[in-house]
Parts: structure tokens; C-alpha cells; sequence
């Protein structure tokens, strides 16, 4: 069948509903009353989708405040951090303690080992062998122990 045949098919489905509706006494008020409370009802349903969505909006707006002001302080202490490495106290102590470096008018000092000492070897401790039952080795199996 064509679509048009469709469209024209519901069109007259709608009609029809009309004059049924237009048949209907209005002045009952019980009809009113239905019809009254099931709006209602059906208000009452998206007042608490709205309500619902409101308050998952609410926790994920605390949580993003939380993430910001975690990520503030982490601004706060990166800026702190590379300030630091750009003074001139920072490359000293670079100089000093990493590439070793000395200063005109410091007197270096080297520590070496003594020629003739030898090395005392640490001794390393043997592991304890424990012999086992049958029962007890079947008991590691199953449970682990």
C-alpha cells in the first residue's frame, strides 16, 4: 500500500475519535474530575523527574567545586614549585648537590677509600627447611595455609 494510503488511514482514526469525543456529555463532572486527576497525576510524575534530575545536578555541581578547588591548590603549588626553580637559590643548590660543582674560593674535599682494607662479605642467611606431613601438605594444598 502506498504511504499516503497510511496518513489518510490515521487522519479518518482521528476523525473518528472526535466525534466520539464530541458525543461525550461535558457537563458530567465526574468526567471532569478523571480527567482533572489524571493531569494531575501526570504533573505530579515530571514535577518528580524534574525533582530527581535537580538533586543529580546538585551532587555533580558539589563534586565538580570539589575537583576545582583540588585543582587550585595544585595551580597554586606547581606556580610555587617553578618560581622556586627559577631563582637563583635553586640553581645553587642544583650546582652544589647534583653536577657536583664548587665555587671560586671553596676548598673541595675528596673522600677516598683506604688502599688496603678489604671488604667484610654480609652474610646472607640460609632459609629454614621444614619438613612437612602428608596431611599437612594436603592442607596447604586445599586452604592455602
Amino acid at each position: 500500500m502506498p504511504r499516503w494510503y497510511n496518513c489518510c488511514n490515521r487522519i479518518g482514526h482521528m476523525k473518528k475519535l472526535w466525534e466520539k469525543i464530541k458525543q461525550v456529555n461535558w457537563t458530567d463532572r465526574r468526567v471532569l474530575l478523571v480527567i482533572g486527576v489524571v493531569v494531575l497525576v501526570f504533573m505530579m510524575m515530571d514535577f518528580n523527574n524534574r525533582m530527581v534530575r535537580s538533586l543529580k545536578l546538585e551532587k555533580q555541581e558539589q563534586q565538580l567545586q570539589t575537583r576545582v578547588a583540588a585543582l587550585n591548590q595544585t595551580k597554586q603549588r606547581l606556580e610555587a614549585d617553578i618560581a622556586y626553580a627559577n631563582s637563583d637559590r635553586a640553581v645553587e643548590e642544583w650546582a652544589r648537590e647534583e653536577a657536583k660543582l664548587i665555587k671560586e674560593g671553596d676548598v673541595p674535599i675528596i673522600i677516598r677509600p683506604q688502599s688496603n682494607a678489604t671488604p667484610v662479605p654480609t652474610p646472607t642467611p640460609l632459609p629454614e627447611t621444614k619438613e612437612l606431613s602428608r596431611l599437612e601438605i594436603w592442607k596447604q594444598l586445599f586452604w592455602g595455609e
